[in-house]
């Protein structure tokens, strides 16, 4: 560690830019698994905040809770529990007369069971009329407050917003929550359609209904429009460029090695051990990726800082502690690679 330490200091130049090689790629890695990240996020925070665990739908509605309808003549055969919750999916464009339009997820629910009841608000209050809404903090972000209105698609009616909360997104676009009845009017449904789906806390929740069946959280998630794709690309990406990180690192390494093979040659004939060298050199290169990972991460929490909410970005833990591991196991087999060459070192003919 000594001999690694007095190298570095005596050539900052050539040294400084191995570890901001290591920087800009482990940026880019945590920049691109925190975009991945907060794109997933979107696509499932609210369907997450429901707290499901399965989800009853129309067999033949693929999966999808926008195209699954549930009769009144199903809903009449079954009693929900506390853990089983009514939902309504619509997709709508919301308009207000002092901000800008957005597109969202309008999900109708029964005010009596638990998706409506454990709601947390960041401000104001749960509907508890037929003309109110609540709305993802999005909609606070661009300039909506409570009370103002909104109105959907091209319907003439009026919804007051009378709360907010967070986290509440479903194909990366906001959730409006409101009544079913709201729901089946933006439908045009009669009264004889009960909802989309049944969300259930309950992980073994089936209905015994042959129209109706019951998916898994995980499985209704990756049937998302996109979801799989989406986290498919970014993944492939994250790992060729892990791929590309291993390849570049090891070759600096392996040149910085061979221009040091003279000094190694010196320190041999001086009888320093060949094991010394050795681990000088993967000191070395430790030494190196870790200042790397630590300006990366300080930049990348900086970014993550300045960027507007707009841009999705978040971040798993045990996921950067993996790619950091990964990191850093990546210096460690490109200083390992050129050991043969240190442990062979001839000095007579390096030096002769």
């Amino acid at each position: 560690m000594f001999l690694a330490l007095k190298e570095i200091k005596h050539e900052k130049l050539r040294y400084g830019l191995i570890i901001g090689m290591v920087l800009l790629i482990s940026y880019l890695v945590y920049i691109l698994s925190g975009l991945a990240f907060g794109l997933a996020q979107q696509n499932t925070q609210g369907v997450e905040s429901w707290g499901a665990q399965r989800i009853v739908l129309d067999k033949d509605a693929n999966t999808s809770l926008q195209q699954s309808l549930l009769t009144k003549s199903q809903t009449d055969k079954l009693t929900l529990s506390k853990s089983e919750s009514y939902v309504g999916q619509s997709s709508v464009v919301a308009k207000g007369s002092k901000a800008r339009n957005i597109s969202a997820q309008f999900i109708g629910l029964d005010t009596k069971q638990y998706i409506a009841q454990d709601m947390k608000l960041t401000s104001g209050h749960q509907v508890n009329g037929a003309n109110q809404v609540v709305v993802d903090s999005q909609f606070q972000q661009d300039g909506y407050k409570l009370g103002d209105t909104l109105k959907f698609n091209s319907k003439s009616q009026a919804y007051t917003i009378v709360g907010f909360t967070e986290n509440a997104k479903l194909n990366i676009a906001p959730i409006i929550y409101g009544n079913l009845s709201t729901w089946r009017t933006l439908k045009n449904l009669p009264n004889s359609f009960t909802a989309s789906g049944i969300v259930s806390k309950n992980a073994k929740y089936t209905t015994g209904i042959t129209q109706l069946k019951s998916y898994d959280v995980h499985t209704f998630i990756q049937a998302l429009p996109g979801y799989s794709a989406q986290n498919t690309t970014f993944t492939l990406m994250i790992g060729f460029l892990m791929v590309i990180s291993i390849v570049v690192i090891a070759v600096f390494l392996y040149i910085l090695t061979i221009q040091k093979l003279p000094n190694y040659a010196v320190l041999r004939a001086q009888g320093v051990p060949a094991k010394t060298l050795v681990q000088n050199t993967i000191s070395q290169a430790l030494l190196l990726v870790s200042g790397g990972l630590v300006l990366a991460i300080a930049l990348t929490a900086l970014t993550a800082s300045v960027l507007p909410m707009g841009v999705p970005i978040g971040f798993n833990l045990p996921l950067l502690a993996v790619i950091t591991v990964g990191i850093i196991l990546t210096g460690i087999l490109g200083a390992i690679i050129p050991v043969r060459l240190i442990l062979k070192v001839d000095p007579v003919s390096v030096i002769g």
